[in-house]
């Protein structure tokens, strides 16, 4: 950073506070209404200024923001940085500041340091200048907003950030499928979802692929009738209000695109029915789940090549050992720069029954990274009957812990501490009070 001082530069239109304000009151309420509704995401808010506090109280009780989870405290960057250090990062941080350029510049970077990657932050700041704008967008601030900033304005802001198509897709996709049928892929798919929803606080969709004989409403215990064969149906003319319209809410931060189960048509699909499809998820959450069947079509093949990460499930046998070779080997060549698949090995250590060691498997793999997940049918038929996640049963067990961890090294997201010391937390108070999970029934 320069020691020298900024100039006070006047922003450009429509950055200029005055034409800013304009263009917006020069909207007719066609052009409000074209502005994007914000997808799932979750968004914390440090105001200074009760101004910017009404403000927000105003925005998130916008139609356009129903989807957004929403909180405010008062309290600027370093009340920010300190909440931070010990809960999780939400996806958009909007900061109010009104300090000099070199000590804002220096709470930032004490902020950067508990935030995870991907975090958009959203600075209100009280200076009209065009070179610190331009300064604060090449050190990471996704946004500059002059204060005062209306409900409208802030509302289309904030939808540019994720609306705009030249920006990269919000969420980020992971492919589940398993080397062989009945190894477990679909139970690990469930289970990662719940805790990145859970754990990290993350908005999650978790997409059925298995059409025919899929198990995510089973698991969830939910029997939705709108299901993914109705998206894959409308591929032409689905958006994200028709998308909404067949998601189930299994949770506050958890939807499911769940499979009808039913054999009335088959799974023969053409692959470019699901290129929008993607694109929407992709940008409707975070984190979308893709439970991939064991079926080796153009359209699985597409789906899976295409993932962002990739998670092969196995048990310790010969088949799925020659089974995940072949998949690992057409992986690499396809995706050469992404990063190898995660591999869990599932179903070890059964009683009586002849297995590949692990340590073994991989060896064979010319692999070292792995997770195992011990036999254990009491905890995992007990869930499955219940259609709850195995953190629902026990959040302090080794199962759920393996679960988290995996939740985090697919995220790149970490954990927050279990129980927070956070000063901020009592104060910490949510515009719009989520839903409460749905337990069992």
């Amino acid at each position: 950073m320069s020691d020298q001082a900024l100039p006070n530069e006047a922003f450009e239109a429509p950055s200029d506070l005055e034409a800013f304000s304009q263009e917006f009151s020069d909207k007719s309420p066609e052009e409000l209404a074209e502005i994007r509704p914000l997808p799932r995401i979750s968004m914390h808010a440090f105001c200074e200024s009760p101004e910017l506090l009404a403000t927000i109280e105003a925005v998130a009780s916008d139609r356009r923001m129903a989807r957004v989870h929403v909180k405010a405290v008062s309290g600027g960057i370093r009340a920010a940085t300190e909440f931070f250090g010990e809960a999780p990062t939400p996806n958009l941080i909007m900061l109010e500041a009104d300090k000099p350029y070199e000590e804002l510049v220096e709470e930032l970077e004490r902020l950067a340091e508990v935030c995870d990657m991907g975090t958009k932050v959203v600075l209100v700041g009280h200076i009209n200048d065009v070179q610190m704008y331009r300064d604060l967008v090449r050190r990471g601030v996704s946004e500059y907003i002059v204060m005062p900033v209306g409900q409208i304005e802030l509302i289309q802001a904030l939808s540019d950030l994720f609306s705009n198509p030249d920006n990269e897709p919000l969420g980020k996709t992971i492919a589940f499928i398993g080397a062989k049928g009945g190894v477990g892929s679909s139970t690990m798919a469930h289970n990662i979802g719940w805790a990145i929803s859970t754990v990290h606080q993350q908005d999650v969709i978790i997409s059925d692929f298995d059409v025919a004989f899929g198990t995510a409403g089973l698991d969830f215990n939910e029997d939705p009738p709108q299901t993914i064969a109705d998206a894959i149906k409308a591929a032409e003319r689905l958006d994200d209000q028709f998308l909404e319209r067949l998601l189930t809410k299994c949770s506050e931060r958890l939807s499911l695109l769940t499979a009808p189960a039913i054999l009335d048509n088959t799974c023969d699909y053409e692959h470019e029915f699901f290129s929008p499809m993607l694109e929407l998820l992709q940008n409707s959450a975070p984190y979308t789940i893709l439970d991939l069947p064991h079926v080796w079509s153009a359209w699985n093949k597409y789906l899976l090549l295409g993932a962002d990460e990739i998670v092969i499930t196995v048990a310790p046998d010969l088949a799925n050992l020659r089974n995940v070779k072949n998949l690992l080997d057409l992986i690499g060549q396809e995706r050469r720069g992404d990063r190898e698949p995660f591999l869990i090995i599932n179903q070890t250590g059964i009683q009586k029954r002849p297995e590949i060691k692990a340590k073994d498997f991989v060896a064979a793999l010319e692999r070292t990274d792995f997770v195992e997940i011990p036999f254990d049918p009491a905890t995992f038929g007990l869930a499955a009957n219940n259609g709850q996640m195995i953190s629902e049963l026990s959040s302090s067990s080794k199962l759920a812990d393996i679960f988290d961890k995996l939740a985090s090294d697919l995220t790149g997201r970490t954990e927050a501490p279990k129980a927070s010391k956070s000063l901020l937390a009592p104060l910490l108070g949510k515009l719009k009070k989520p839903k409460k999970s749905k337990k069992s029934k």
